[in-house]
């Protein structure tokens, strides 16, 4: 747990830095200290950047930032307000206000960072998918690679009468998503969610066994053979490559590049008891999220070095560095430029989009989470009510008018409409409109579409 505790030399301090015209436009923040959550992965960056660089003081915050044990206990306890906010899974302040699973009101004006997952399998798994992986002049394997190579590895088990387990971390985030994007573009069925038949294991009709296993939790899991591969943020896949037992075999940015991984969540009924305190706190973390990116990545080994203290991520520095830095290995010894493989800043990766919110929504529908059809103005009515363009809007503009940020960091609010245009930077070549959920859906062979429930 790291603590900022307010005493009286914080209160001269806060009063300095947070200026007349902030308090004249946005207000002293009514909450000042806070308790933040987040999980041991290095997208919890922003949250770490803030506190260590004064950010969160410079808006009269005073931070305590306390590792949670999963993603159920940190979401459970934004919603009963021992945590303030929390570092979360994109898909749980949508899923919790859909009432998939957990049913509370939790929203998000800040999205923390573009990709940062991958897919590991284990050696074994690896050895017999090589064989269906086109390799390159150099002799090394084709990316991405598809689950095509996974299919007739999955089928020799089941024709052995044995189950393929893979881990991820939570139902509703992105890794179930990503990885049953990729099954399923491979021609693999990943399962089905059935809560009408009371049924949330999310394997109904299933060729691979989708299970939750924690982040940090992933490596020795798969080496002691509970699953047979897993899809989970860094540093928990280069740490398998480190260790020689697995073998990431795909990221998240070629599944879907640049997708949104994480946001910040409140509680709805936080936001608004403290409204300034909110905008105070995006402030803190959109310059923390720019800091990441600033002069094409120049402070990412300070990032690293900061991420591996063991209050934060805890996990070794060269293992961290791995995927912060530029660049990221498949199997051993393959390390590839990913310049991109985090992202927090660049291409306007802190605005929550609704676009973003929809295609969250889409995929709880394909696979059985929102077990009935819902018209597209559901789609758009949910993504609206989560996400909270207008706060990011108001912290963004104080920044600018503090000289902190420039116009141009940020979209143009007087255009922005809250969706991206279609996408089609999918592995299977599908294109996403955020406008037409119900049509993006009748693309896939897999999955449920129309009207049709389990």
């Amino acid at each position: 747990m790291i603590t900022l505790k307010r005493n009286a030399v914080a209160l001269m301090v806060s009063a300095v830095l947070v200026s007349t015209a902030v308090q004249a436009q946005v207000g002293a923040p009514e909450k000042e200290e806070l308790k933040l959550g987040f999980i041991k992965l290095t997208d919890m960056a922003p949250l770490a950047v803030a506190y260590e660089k004064g950010y969160f003081e410079d808006e009269g915050l005073y931070v305590t930032l306390e590792a949670q044990a999963n993603w159920k206990v940190l979401l459970d306890r934004v919603i009963t307000g021992e945590l303030d906010g929390a570092h979360m899974l994109a898909g749980q302040p949508l899923g919790a206000t859909a009432g998939v699973g957990t049913k509370a009101d939790v929203v998000t004006a800040f999205s923390m960072d573009l990709n940062g997952n991958a897919t590991t399998v284990s050696n074994k798994i690896w050895e017999a998918m090589k064989a269906n992986v086109p390799a390159g002049a150099d002799g090394k394997p084709v990316h991405p690679i598809k689950a095509d190579a996974l299919k007739p590895v999955v089928q020799s088990y089941k024709d052995q009468g044995k189950a393929f387990n893979m881990g991820m971390v939570f139902p509703v985030s992105t890794h179930n998503y990503e990885l049953r994007y990729w099954l399923a573009a491979g021609g693999l069925n990943p399962g089905f969610y059935a809560p009408l038949k009371g049924d949330n294991t999310g394997q109904q009709q299933a060729d691979v066994l989708l299970s939750v296993t924690p982040p940090p939790q992933m490596p020795a899991t798969l080496e002691a053979g509970t699953i047979l591969g897993y899809s989970v943020g860094e540093p928990w896949n280069q740490a398998a490559v480190f260790k020689g037992i697995g073998v990431p075999v795909v990221t998240d940015a070629e599944i879907w590049h640049n997708n949104p991984e994480k946001v910040f969540g409140v509680a709805q009924s936080w936001a608004e008891k403290y409204p300034n305190t909110h905008v105070h706190l995006v402030k803190a973390l959109i310059r923390a999220a720019y800091w990441l990116d600033q002069d094409n990545n120049a402070n990412r080994q300070e990032a690293v070095n900061l991420l591996a203290k063991p209050e934060y991520v805890g996990a070794d520095a060269k293992v961290i560095a791995n995927s912060m830095t530029g660049t990221f290995e498949f199997e051993k010894g393959d390390k590839r430029p990913a310049a991109d493989f985090n992202i927090f800043f660049r291409h306007h990766a802190t605005y929550p989009y609704y676009s973003d919110a929809i295609w969250y929504l889409t995929q709880m529908r394909r696979w059985g989470q929102i077990p009935e059809a819902k018209p597209d103005s559901w789609y758009a009515d949910l993504a609206k009510k989560v996400y909270k363009p207008e706060v990011y809007r108001q912290a963004a503009e104080e920044l600018i008018a503090e000289g902190k940020m420039k116009v141009s960091d940020f979209p143009d609010f007087a255009k922005e409409t809250g969706y991206k245009s279609p996408d089609n930077k999918f592995i299977d070549g599908i294109t996403y409109d955020g406008h037409k959920p119900n049509d993006y859906l009748k693309q896939f062979p897999i999955g449920l579409k129309g009207d049709q429930k389990l």
